[in-house]
């Protein structure tokens, strides 16, 4: 597990051995996983709406360095 970012309270991070499609794990009050490329909630556990659409803005913001993480690790 690597974390890759830190904000608005929440961790974002990547499995190193994990599955397709790409995505990361957001990890604060909950935890939701998020497609990177597709830039779509796959599930989300206990986490508010609120927190999610932030989550999904940190994503967006942080694509690209999100998807080399996930390609360095993932191929």
């Amino acid at each position: 597990m690597v974390t890759i970012l830190r904000q608005h309270g929440m961790r974002f991070v990547i499995y190193t051995a994990d599955h397709e499609p790409a995505h990361v794990h957001v990890i604060g009050d909950g935890e939701a996983r998020i497609d990177i490329i597709g830039l779509k909630v796959i599930t989300q556990g206990g986490m508010s709406d609120r927190d999610v659409r932030r989550a999904m803005t940190v994503v967006e913001e942080n694509r690209q360095l999100l998807l080399d993480t996930w390609r360095h690790y993932h191929g």
